[in-house]
């Protein structure tokens, strides 16, 4: 597999800096995510040694990073109509239909939105995690429909991801409800945890500790 060399040396201004935010630095055309798992594979070495991504790089410092060729995904692209809200070189933002899988899994190999987004992106997928293939940053039940960012690149999976994280991301949930609701407004404080009966399903739990969802 034929691979990218780069070298670099440490100087006085990233001295004592992790070994993964300095290249971030050096190179901006690679992520912070990307040089973690390049260590990781011993694609990156100071001073023609392997070293943990934690390792504060001192002056003169030589650091050399070799990038694989990006593989072709294993996921199939598939010609599945779905509804395209917003394009551009970064990101795809689509409409989910309800029936739907987001990705392909155990039991749903293909017809996911991934396999959709595979499709439309032909070309423009850069290598997020050593493949060619769409970022997925959120996702939605297969029975839930509704608006779905999918990165198409290292850099935008990680912005996205880091807005969701910091809650900088407003979600807006629709739901249709049968019966006469007394109150225009209204809290759900119902926090969803693991199943006590059963550890595949989640259910309502008041044990805030060990719960991962409130509405």
């Amino acid at each position: 597999m034929m691979k990218n060399k780069k070298e670099y040396e440490i100087d006085e201004k990233l001295a004592k800096t992790r070994l993964d935010k300095a290249i971030a630095v050096l190179d901006s055309d690679i992520s912070r995510m990307t040089v973690q798992r390049l260590i990781d594979e011993g694609n990156i070495l100071v001073n023609s040694k392997k070293e943990k991504a934690s390792y504060k790089v001192n002056i003169g410092d030589k650091i050399e990073v070799e990038i694989p060729e990006v593989k072709e995904s294993k996921i199939e692209s598939e010609e599945i109509p779905i509804d395209v809200l917003y394009e551009d070189d970064d990101i795809i933002v689509v409409n989910k239909p309800k029936g739907m899988v987001v990705h392909p899994a155990n039991g749903n190999p293909n017809g996911t939105l991934v396999n959709a987004v595979m499709n439309i992106c032909k070309g423009s997928l850069s290598g997020i995690g050593g493949e060619i293939r769409p970022g997925i940053v959120h996702r939605l039940d297969k029975d839930t429909s509704g608006v779905l960012i999918v990165a198409k690149n290292d850099k935008s999976h990680i912005n996205i991801s880091e807005q969701i994280k910091n809650r900088k991301v407003r979600k807006i949930y629709i739901a249709l409800v049968r019966g006469n609701v007394k109150a225009n407004e209204a809290t759900i404080d119902m926090p969803i945890g693991r199943s006590e009966k059963d550890r595949k399903k989640m259910q309502v739990t008041r044990k805030r500790k060990e719960c991962s969802y409130s509405f």
